[in-house]
């Protein structure tokens, strides 16, 4: 914000930054799941291994906790005055 980052670009910065980890870390988790649940069909009785509506709920709740665990600090270093983040430094 003191090089001239409005605080709209501040916040798509430090959103994106953080949601890209967290898809990258959703897909390969999912990409696991579904190699491991083969192996798990044999412990599970009548439950599919590979059920979508479980699969895209659990990563839209993941998601939308990643999402929150972004904007708040965002949010935070958006609202900072340039001139007293210059000075702590």
């Amino acid at each position: 914000m003191a090089l001239g980052a409005g605080t709209a670009d501040v916040l798509r910065l430090v959103v994106l930054e953080g949601m890209g980890v967290a898809l990258t870390g959703m897909g390969v988790g999912l990409v696991m799941a579904f190699g491991v649940a083969r192996f798990l069909a044999s412990f599970l009785f009548a439950v599919k291994t590979t059920d979508l509506s479980i699969f895209a709920g659990v990563s839209g709740l993941l998601g939308a906790v990643a999402l929150m665990a972004a904007y708040v600090p965002a949010r935070r270093a958006a609202k900072v005055d340039p001139m007293v983040a210059l000075r702590y430094e």
